[in-house]
This record gives structure tokens, sequence and C-alpha cells, in this order.
């Protein structure tokens, strides 16, 4: 090839770019013929094999791993254009995803039991007074997995758990109650966090030995409890349970690490306040119902799946958002029991369960992934 000015290898790119863009506009009107084949043989959009096959085809007109990747990841990104596009022709049709919830104008909140983990003082009494207010019936059991159990037997109306924390994240052992239970998400609240340290009526901060606490409290105030390396640190269930216990067994070495409320209520010391290493330590709670309902103006949808261990699993997944404008607020994974290297992904998304582009991208997501779950939308 002679040598080319730049505007004139321009020019040559621009011409290519056209014929392409003609031929993709031509591949797209044959993709919604294979749509409509597809809707009249109740044949699903996704075919996996099929699209393996067209990979390794078109990566062997190429010579070169540079040239192969990029032909592979070129017509895998086509592939999920084109699925997504297939979906759409089906929505039309009327071949949406579909589900299990009823749409309601308002939860009941006046004169409904709830339930939630530890005792009076914990931030999930905090949250739950601060969501129900005081015409709900609130009561405490031991465990998250209790609660969750009380929703599912319907002797509880709603179930308030923590599922994330500003400063140590996930509650990761919340996510897996959302798949061992069918309770479903209807609400949330986020209640900001402070922690101190509480001690006995007499106690000193130089008298501590041993800081009682929930594992995510403690977490929470590595900063401080750290700078105190002499501190035996205790996990119990809660950080009221903690407060509760230092004033039940009355030794002055014994400090808790809970709110100041839960202090005011046990007759203790405070400490010292704010010994969180984030000022602003926000914790998220999600309220839960036997009721797979969403209200009117729900804005947030949790959904739970599975996927393949393989290369560009998760980016086909995620492509169903992308294609269909949808928001995606947070992703989060779990492993999956008894498979190795099987994950399990939870992910918030923006949108309601009566949009077309939520149902379209549910769709998507339902043909590619595995197990699909709607959680909530709320």
């Amino acid at each position: 090839m002679k040598n080319l000015d730049l505007q004139e290898i321009r020019k040559q790119l621009d011409e290519i770019d056209q014929e392409m863009v003609a031929l993709f506009e031509k591949r797209m009107e044959l993709c919604k013929e294979v749509a409509d084949y597809k809707i009249g043989t109740n044949r699903p959009v996704h075919d996996g094999v099929r699209e393996q096959q067209k990979i390794e085809a078109v990566t062997g007109m190429v010579e070169g791993e540079f040239l192969k990747q990029a032909v592979r990841e070129l017509f895998t990104q086509m592939m999920t254009i084109s699925r997504n596009y297939q979906y759409k022709q089906m929505a039309e049709n009327g071949l949406q995803a579909s589900h299990s919830f009823q749409p309601v104008k308002n939860l009941t909140v006046d004169g409904v039991k709830v339930v939630y983990q530890g005792v009076e003082g914990a931030y999930s009494h905090g949250a739950a007074l601060k969501y129900f207010g005081s015409k709900a019936s609130l009561y405490h059991v031991s465990t998250w997995d209790d609660a969750m159990k009380e929703v599912e037997l319907g002797n509880a109306d709603y179930a308030v758990l923590p599922i994330e924390n500003s400063s140590a994240g996930a509650v990761t052992d919340n996510y897996d109650l959302l798949m061992k239970y069918q309770n479903y998400i209807v609400g949330e609240t986020f209640l900001t966090v402070n922690h101190a340290l509480l001690g006995l009526p007499g106690a000193e901060e130089k008298d501590i030995k041993t800081v009682f606490s929930h594992p995510q409290a403690l977490m929470q105030c590595g900063e401080f409890l750290n700078s105190n390396r002499a501190w035996k640190k205790i996990s119990v269930e809660n950080t009221a349970v903690a407060a509760k216990k230092v004033i039940d067994e009355g030794d002055l070495s014994q400090a808790a690490v809970a709110s100041e409320t839960a202090g005011e209520l046990y007759g203790l010391k405070v400490l010292r306040s704010q010994v969180n290493t984030n000022q602003n330590n926000t914790t998220r709670f999600i309220i839960l119902s036997k009721e797979a309902v969403y209200q009117d103006k729900a804005g947030k949808i949790s959904i739970s799946f599975e996927l393949p261990h393989k290369s560009g699993s998760l980016y086909n997944i995620l492509s169903n958002f992308i294609y269909n404008g949808v928001n995606m607020f947070m992703i989060e994974s779990r492993p999956v029991p008894g498979s190795n290297w099987e994950y399990r992904f939870f992910v918030d998304i923006e949108g309601n369960l009566s949009h077309a582009s939520i149902l379209n991208a549910l769709k998507g997501i339902s043909e590619e992934g595995r197990n699909l779950r709607i959680l909530g939308n709320y």
C-alpha cells in the first residue's frame, strides 16, 4: 500500500465505517426476522451453543492473537446487542418477564407486628421505630434467622434486618437469608450509627480489659479499638446485647460498643462517644414481608441470580441493564453452597416492576442466567 497522508487515511476509514453501519443495519433487520421466528415457535432468545459456534467461526477468519481477541470482543458485543433487540421485539408482542408481585398503594403499618433481632436499644430496634413509628407492635428474637422465620410462619407481618453499612460493607449473613426464606423486601430505611464505649457506673477507660459488641460494630470502630492493643475484643449477637451483658455481669473491666441510647436504657456510663472510624457511619435496613407486593411509587428493585463460571458471563448479564437504560445501584456476590467457584449475585437496580424496560431486562437475565429471583420492589 502506498504511503497516504492522515486526511486520506481518515477518508478511507470513514468510507469503511459507512459500509459497516449499512451492513449492521441489514444484520439487525435479520435479527428481527429471527425474533419473529422465535416468537412463532416459542423458542428462547439465548442460544449459547450457536453463539459459541459463531465466535469460533469468526475468530478463525483472522490471523494473529490480537486480531482474534478483537474479533471475539466485537462479535460478542454484536450478539449482545442482537439478543437485546430480540427481547425488545418479544416485549412488543407481550412476551415479557412475568412475576408474582402485586401493586399496592401503600403498605399497612398501623397495628402490625414487627420483629427485629437483638434486644431493646439495638440499632435494629431503632430502625423499626423509625420506619413503623409507635403504632406497630415490636418484639425481638435472638437471631436474624429467627426473625426471617417469624415472618415466614406468619407470626410477624414484617421483619427488620440490616443489610449494608457505609463503613463495613455488606452484612453477608443476611444476604444468605434472603435465599433461605421466601420473604420479600417491601421497604428500606437508613439509620445513622454512632457507637460509644460504654462501661459500668464508676468505671474508667483505663480500667477496661474486655470489649463486647457485634462483629460489624467492632469492625466499624477498628481504628479506636486497635489503638488499645491490650483490649480483648469479643463478638456477641448484637450491640444492645453487649450493653446488657456488661450491666448483668457487673465487671468494671468490661465495656460494650453500642449506642448511647442502649447505654441509657441499661444504666451504663459513656466512657467515650463517637468511637466509630467513619463519623458518617450509616446502616441500611430492609423491611421484609411474606407478601409479594410493591408500592406504586417504588423505585428500587433487588434481584439475585447465578452465573456459570466462565469468561464474559457477568458482562453479558449486565448488558441487559445497559441496553434497557436501567441504572444499577449495587452488586454483591455470595458463594453458591455446594458448588465450588460458583457465585450468586445480588443486584439493586433503579425502577418499578410496571416499567417495560425493567421487564425487558429481567427477561434477558432469566434466559441468560440461572435461578433469577426478584427479591423485592420498594
